[in-house]
């Protein structure tokens, strides 16, 4: 046989070998994508720790003499029930619950160690108002088992300047700028961290408005570090695969949560405040006056009643939740806390945790021009549909809840949790 037919065998051979391999990869990667998290456990008994974060918690531990080795049965029934009672709210609920246990386990993240706290720095302005959530997460980061000393060991760099306490002393825009460029170019000359992936594996986390505006003078800091923001609209530079929504909460609460009082909730629809956006002015002027919604042009007095505000969202179905001067509003948080199931009235909005929760399933989704026929949208709501998205809505309270201590499953641990996400795909 000729030298040219051997080559020419050889190559049909070597093509049908890559086209075997082609298609046995392809049927694994359906296998499990398709197959159930349990039947990916290992039933081997020599198997005593799993890397992957998606198969964290089907580890098999070697017992210890003496003591009790928890089933594969158990620890299936507790995934099935963690799967039934929120399958409606998630996205692939036990990937998800799998994916939580190993970021308790595993994440790590380094606090820089620079900055006086009596200024702009480490600590929390505030536990209270409408920026409550920046200061939380200041606390609750060093409260956590997420912190190491070891930034070595660390999954992920915080870098603790908070534009919220500049804010709290006066400063101003430019200077805002220039404290937090100065900030991060020191941490940049001192550590060898951020040159090994030019800040990918950086964040910081800002809920005031002044935040986008302090941070957009830095370029390089707001291009290659995550940011954890309440303001994440993608028309001022919030890249969703790499930025995190920071829920904003209004802490601490005035009233007690509400739920489970459908019967109580006669309001069709209620909003009240200031008209700082173009989207709040056209709905107050559309529906200030309707009979059915109730729309006020401005906040409520307190003149009129102690904690009239708050009692209304008690007694409405669905809460109006317009972006203001930037997408984000309190009052989703407000909506979720008393029960009332938010109507989100804003463009460009990465709402909080999307990745994880479906909002459609416990919140009312709209853009801007649908304001025109809110009443009718409303109004086409079933009374099943709307006792679905009420009983929804109690269920994921609890993530928008801050806590000092943390608490599983609360706002903090599902910032946590997305920033565990995002960090699986920084590689150096």
């Amino acid at each position: 046989m000729s030298a040219g037919k051997l080559q020419q065998q050889a190559s049909q051979h070597m093509c049908s070998l890559k086209g075997s391999l082609l298609t046995l990869a392809i049927l694994t990667l359906i296998s499990f994508a398709y197959l159930p998290i349990n039947s990916l456990q290992s039933s081997s008994s020599s198997s005593s720790s799993i890397s992957s974060p998606l198969l964290s918690s089907s580890v098999v531990k070697q017992p210890q003499e003496g003591t009790v080795i928890e089933t594969e049965t158990e620890t299936n029934k507790e995934g099935k029930l963690f799967e039934d009672e929120i399958s409606d709210l998630y996205y692939l609920p036990q990937i998800f619950k799998l994916n939580y246990e190993a970021m308790e386990r595993d994440f790590k993240v380094f606090i820089y160690p620079d900055g006086d706290p009596n200024t702009f720095y480490q600590t929390p302005r505030k536990l209270t108002g409408k920026y409550a959530s920046e200061g939380y997460f200041f606390q609750n980061i060093r409260e956590s088992r997420f912190r190491t000393e070891d930034a070595d060991q660390a999954h992920l760099f915080f870098i603790p300047i908070s534009c919220h306490k500049m804010r709290g002393k006066g400063t101003s825009y430019e200077n805002m700028t220039i404290i937090v460029q100065n900030y991060v170019e020191s941490l940049i000359a001192k550590y060898p961290y951020w040159n090994r992936t030019l800040g990918a594996d950086h964040f910081f986390v800002t809920c005031h408005d002044v935040g986008v505006r302090a941070t957009e003078g830095v370029p390089f800091l707001v291009k290659n570090a995550i940011r954890v923001v309440c303001s994440p609209s993608y028309d001022v530079g919030f890249i969703p695969h790499k930025d995190v929504a920071l829920p904003q909460v209004l802490q601490p609460f005035a009233l007690p949560a509400g739920g489970n009082d459908v019967e109580n909730r006669t309001t069709l629809g209620f909003w009240a405040g200031h008209r700082n956006s173009k989207i709040r002015v056209v709905l107050a002027r559309v529906w200030e006056n309707d009979t059915e919604l109730d729309i006020s042009n401005n906040r409520i007095s307190r003149a009129t009643g102690h904690l009239v505000y708050q009692k209304r969202f008690y007694r409405t179905k669905f809460c109006i939740c317009p972006g203001g001067s930037q997408v984000n509003s309190a009052r989703i948080a407000d909506s979720i806390h008393y029960g009332c199931v938010p109507v989100i009235l804003s463009n460009y909005y990465d709402l909080p945790f999307n990745d994880i929760l479906d909002w459609r399933k416990f919140s009312v989704i709209l853009k801007e021009q649908d304001v025109y026929s809110l009443k009718q949208v409303l109004k086409n709501m079933s009374d099943d549909e709307f006792v679905s998205l009420h009983k929804n809505l109690v269920e994921v309270q609890k993530h928008f809840q801050w806590n000092s201590p943390p608490i599983k499953y609360d706002a903090f641990h599902m910032v946590m949790y997305d920033l565990w996400l995002r960090h699986h795909v920084i590689k150096y």
